[in-house]
């Protein structure tokens, strides 16, 4: 175990003694960061390349100073480890570590501050120590709501990604529970992996990995199997599972500005007749996939005639259309009016989207919105008796919320009443009470009187 005592004494010493108690944790062992355990963690696990993880470290030169301490600031400090994001020596290190592990880090300065160093606190070319606890890790999250969480067990080369499109070869395996369910080698195009029995998750993650990485992926079930389960492997509905994957090659699919317009509008056809076979088999986030991806290539294309120009037109046009479609089924209402709002854009009578804006309008309970809505596919399409009957929902939902409105203040105001009331009859309890006093005591005042006067 080192001790403040180790660091008391001059570089080369504290150097030697950190050295002789320690273990070299660098890849190549060249003795770049030297690890000596002060305490030994608390289970085997230990974090994985990309984990958030949380430490309280301090930083001093081999002199004993002190130039940092995330304890003084009473915060500890997080990363994601083996990222780049902190100094080389870190994500060496913390990766050898377990969870509630202190230990200290003899680290050169090539895994330091190097030949710069840092102004004002650490000269140039100076070996470093820090003392570091690891409180807790965790996976990386690649979704905002946490349903597809990443830990890496082998990092990746290069650093290019598999794109929507592109074409994969991968190692698969599945478990639940810790089953085995799946394990094979598949080939197929990212975006698409459903037409190989590969859930959502999975499909999502490979834009995130690199040539030769493994990682385990931890996916909730709307990124797994969903409500439906996967009955051929036995796995039921509403499921977490883990996949295993190993990225063995890929090849990457044209950017968009990799492409001419007619190469584009040749692929346009093919991707969205992909769409639309997703959202008939009810796989509405693997359709957004292949509308979101006619969009990206055509939005900002101009085209070079008028018959050109409306055909652009048209695919963006059915695309966000479909697109809001798809959102309305999967309840993500704001993204079904931003698309909407688009087309209508583009086309401000578009009875489709003026529709299927006032129904997210109304599911996010915005009646008067909703219903200005369904009066605009009425202008445009009077025989349009769903619209109709959606004004009339509107109409019969703001008359109730008017009424719940009337009795929201009517309750408030008797409550108001009857404060007002308990506060009066307070202050009269307490004013008959001091008159009763006031009375009380000229009457005790009087007696007095009548008593000390003579007989």
């Amino acid at each position: 175990m080192t001790t403040d005592q180790d660091l008391s004494m001059d570089g080369q010493s504290a150097r030697a003694v950190l050295a002789a108690k320690g273990i070299d944790v660098t890849p190549n062992k060249d003795q770049g960061v030297i690890k000596v355990v002060k305490r030994q963690g608390l289970d085997g696990d230990r974090p994985m390349i990309g984990d958030r993880v949380t430490v309280h470290y301090t930083g001093k030169l081999l002199t004993g100073k002190k130039f940092d301490c995330s304890r003084d600031r009473k915060e500890p400090f997080s990363f994601n480890v083996g990222k780049g994001q902190v100094l080389k020596a870190w994500d060496i290190g913390v990766l050898s570590m377990q969870r509630g592990e202190v230990c200290t880090f003899l680290c050169k300065p090539e895994y330091a501050y190097g030949a710069a160093g840092n102004p004002n606190k650490i000269p140039p070319c100076s070996p470093v120590v820090f003392e570091m606890e690891l409180l807790k890790f965790e996976g990386e999250a690649l979704t905002d709501d946490g349903g597809i969480v990443r830990r890496i067990k082998v990092k990746g080369d290069g650093y290019t990604n598999p794109n929507d499109g592109a074409s994969v070869d991968v190692h698969l395996q599945g478990s639940c529970g810790g089953r085995l369910f799946d394990c094979r080698d598949v080939s197929f195009v990212v975006g698409e992996g459903e037409d190989k029995g590969i859930p959502l998750g999975v499909d999502r993650a490979l834009d995130k990995m690199q040539k030769g990485e493994c990682c385990v992926l931890y996916l909730k079930p709307k990124y797994g199997f969903g409500s439906d389960g996967k009955p051929e492997y036995n796995i039921g509905p509403d499921k977490d599972v883990v996949y295993e994957v190993t990225l063995k090659d890929f090849q990457r699919a044209k950017e968009s500005w990799e492409m001419d317009l007619s190469e584009k509008l040749d692929l346009v056809g093919d991707v969205k007749n992909k769409g639309n076979q997703y959202f008939k088999a009810g796989r509405y986030y693997q359709a957004v996939i292949q509308y979101q991806r006619i969009t990206s290539w055509l939005e900002m294309e101009c085209g070079s005639g008028i018959e050109q120009q409306k055909r652009i037109q048209d695919y963006i046009v059915t695309a966000h259309l479909n697109l809001a479609l798809c959102f309305l089924r999967i309840k993500e209402f704001s993204q079904v009016i931003d698309n909407c709002n688009k087309v209508i854009e583009l086309d401000k009578s578009n009875e489709k989207a003026l529709y299927r804006r006032g129904e997210a309008r109304l599911l996010r309970n915005e009646f008067s919105l909703a219903m200005a809505d369904f009066q605009q596919v009425l202008q445009v399409n009077s025989s349009n008796r769903a619209a109709r009957a959606q004004i009339s929902i509107c109409q019969s939902k703001i008359k109730e919320h008017h009424e719940q409105d009337k009795k929201t203040y009517a309750n408030m105001f008797q409550k108001f009443a009857e404060r007002d009331a308990k506060t009066r009859r307070t202050k009269r309890r307490r004013d008959e009470s001091e008159r009763s006093g006031m009375n009380g005591e000229v009457g005790i005042k009087r007696r007095r009187r009548s008593q000390d006067c003579l007989p």
